[in-house]
């Protein structure tokens, strides 16, 4: 991708069409800026690698899934973070708030449904998952993928379950 080699600033239409093999014109008729080319691009990468994990009544192999999955998009999310570093917020005049939504990252809550599912299956003590519990996961990996422009390593993320994440919301008999 593009944008994933060069980062936001430098994105340009020409380098798009040239890569894509069409010309600046054709480009432009679809997308009007780049910061519209640039959400474009990230949105379809983060379609490529849909979150949804299956419930398989096994909370440490659903996380598993949903950290590998999550992975998968590590391309698109240093992407995000190349525009959210860039000069893309007084290109186009809009918030934080604004680029989350036109990214779509809003709508599913993978994670959340897991514990959920896992809580009511007994998996997991329903008192453990304080808001930073939830997010932990999710926290761990946006800071890896961001400060190493790389998804965290099967290793790695065996181990954010294994010996953190799991210890924090098993109870006393599953320890």
């Amino acid at each position: 991708m593009e944008l994933t080699e060069r980062g936001y600033a430098g994105l340009t239409m020409e380098g798009v069409a040239a890569r894509a093999g069409t010309s600046r014109p054709v480009i432009a008729r679809r997308w009007s800026s780049t910061a519209d080319l640039a959400i474009a691009a990230i949105r379809k990468e983060l379609e490529n690698h849909p979150m949804s994990v299956a419930e398989s009544g096994d909370l440490r192999g659903e996380l598993l899934e949903y950290l590998d999955r999550a992975s998968k998009r590590a391309q698109g999310i240093a992407a995000a973070f190349s525009v959210f570093a860039s000069g893309y917020f007084q290109e186009t005049a809009s918030t934080p708030q604004d680029f989350r939504e036109a990214l779509g990252a809003g709508g599913n809550d993978t994670l959340g449904g897991i514990l959920r599912r896992a809580a009511d299956r007994g998996e997991i003590e329903e008192h453990c998952l304080a808001p930073p519990v939830v997010t932990l996961l999710s926290d761990l990996f946006r800071y890896h993928a961001i400060m190493s422009f790389s998804p965290p390593s099967p290793e790695l993320r065996t181990a954010w379950v294994d010996k953190i994440f799991l210890p924090l919301v098993r109870s006393d008999r599953d320890r």
